[in-house]
């Protein structure tokens, strides 16, 4: 590179993260050359046993990763913070041949529609969206499960009410629950990169069928960096196999008047809604199923931990990395708590959590976001069905874009023991007593006391 070249920009890979700089390739050299190389291997292989190297990257570098090896036929891109990262450095992939084709769209609503477009013809999609843009596409988006359409999408929530905010807030997964598609939660960069590429596989299991959303908190995932292991550069999964699958392709032979073949039913409003209702079943019966390959691939629809804890933090994306400290600041003040991280939230796994609350006195569930969508979610899950019930805090919760101090967390657990089992608060108790008399407090005491205040 001669002195008067600017010096490009590069991650930890060494791959090119700002397009300021034009890619200039070596005369003679193929820019495809490092993708055509790639060979396809097993599920098996590419996640339980090829070799994997630990590195330090992003949440939108994670998800470029991950489409690096996901043998992606197709991909559409409109901007909007926090996702628009993600799908720049997917169009770097464009331009290195690991995606086969990519462009811009002109507004969300039409990104999604051709995402349901490209889906029928047969190939693998995918495509990222944020807030007020999955508010904005939300109707083809619906849409996708109705018509059986495989495909990934990654949603990177934040602030979608006004007054106008980027920051993290996952209200937008209330609107997402219940449209039936297949929807995970993700914590950190880690799940990033492993959520997408075993999603296509779920996706496309010919008794699934569904599109899969990947949801994670804008900037405290996306922007921030976290070890991710992954595996090399050199092994993609294998494609989508359209011609197998459950749902016929739009080609020649299957032109898209297969579409309104049933119109005709709409002469009649008993067929017209017997068939919608029959087929809503369907639909979900087919999230269900999902749950075998969730199982397979991601080790269960949710993770637990300290399983025989009697106080238990259920929270899904960055509440549960927030939940994870909570629960070491409490076991310094001799609070034992466990955690049960959300992965799947559609399927949602209400007989696991039945199970692993079984035992549970006491449950708090810090959230993201106003309404509580994970509270009600518990709630609905666990009445009725764990003896004697659990005493459940809804909250802490916080949104508009707040970050959650994991004082807050602690502050909850305390306050709920000192209703339903107030012998177990020792160490508050007997400072605060302590404290009265300040004269009477040695230096370790002081230091407990400053500890513990510290902390909630």
């Amino acid at each position: 590179m001669s002195e008067t070249e600017p010096e490009q920009k590069t991650n930890p890979q060494g791959d090119v993260i700002s397009t300021t700089v034009a890619i200039k390739a070596e005369a003679g050299r193929d820019p495809h050359a490092e993708a055509k190389k790639q060979r396809v291997v097993t599920p098996e292989y590419f996640f339980f046993e090829a070799p994997r190297e630990r590195v330090f990257i992003t949440g939108s570098e994670a998800g470029k990763e991950a489409i690096r090896r996901a043998n992606v036929d197709f991909s559409i891109a409109y901007p909007i913070t926090p996702q628009s990262e993600t799908m720049q450095l997917i169009g770097v992939l464009y331009g290195e041949g690991y995606v086969k084709e990519y462009y811009r769209g002109e507004e969300e609503y039409g990104v999604m529609s051709t995402m349901a477009g490209a889906s029928r013809a047969g190939v693998r999609c995918f495509t990222a969206t944020a807030g007020p843009g999955t508010l904005r596409g939300i109707e083809p988006i619906a849409s996708w499960p109705g018509h059986r359409l495989p495909m990934v999408s990654i949603f990177t929530c934040r602030v979608v009410n006004a007054p106008l905010a980027i920051q993290p807030d996952n209200i937008e997964i209330t609107y997402l629950l219940n449209c039936g598609m297949v929807l995970f939660h993700a914590e950190n960069q880690q799940d990033v990169f492993d959520f997408i590429l075993k999603g296509f596989l779920i996706s496309e299991a010919n008794d699934v069928t569904l599109p899969v959303g990947i949801a994670y908190d804008g900037f405290f995932v996306t922007h921030a960096r976290g070890y991710v292991w992954m595996p090399p550069k050199d092994i993609k999964i294998p494609p989508r196999e359209a011609y197998h699958g459950a749902v016929p392709v739009l080609d020649a032979e299957n032109p898209p008047a297969r579409l309104s073949r049933d119109a005709p039913v709409q002469k009649s409003n008993f067929m017209s809604y017997n068939i919608h209702n029959v087929w809503q079943q369907e639909v979900w019966a087919a999230n269900e199923r999902a749950k075998k390959y969730i199982n397979y691939y991601m080790g269960g629809l949710l993770e637990v931990q300290d399983p025989g804890a009697e106080i238990l933090l259920i929270a899904s994306g960055s509440a549960a990395a927030q939940s994870r400290e909570a629960a070491r600041l409490l076991a310094e003040q001799g609070i034992r708590v466990g955690l049960i991280k959300i992965r799947s939230l559609r399927p949602f796994p209400t007989r696991e959590l039945q199970q692993a609350c079984a035992k549970a006195k006491m449950i708090v569930i810090p959230e993201y976001n106003y309404v509580g969508w994970m509270a009600h979610e518990v709630k609905s899950a666990l009445y009725g069905e764990v003896n004697p019930p659990p005493y459940i805090i809804g909250g802490p919760r916080v949104f508009g874009g707040m970050s959650m101090p994991v004082e807050l967390i602690v502050e909850k657990v305390v306050g709920g023991l000192k209703k339903i089992s107030p012998e177990r608060v020792t160490v508050g108790a007997d400072l605060a007593a302590k404290s009265s008399k300040p004269d009477e407090m040695t230096i370790e005491d002081k230091s407990k006391l400053d500890h513990f205040l510290q902390n909630i």
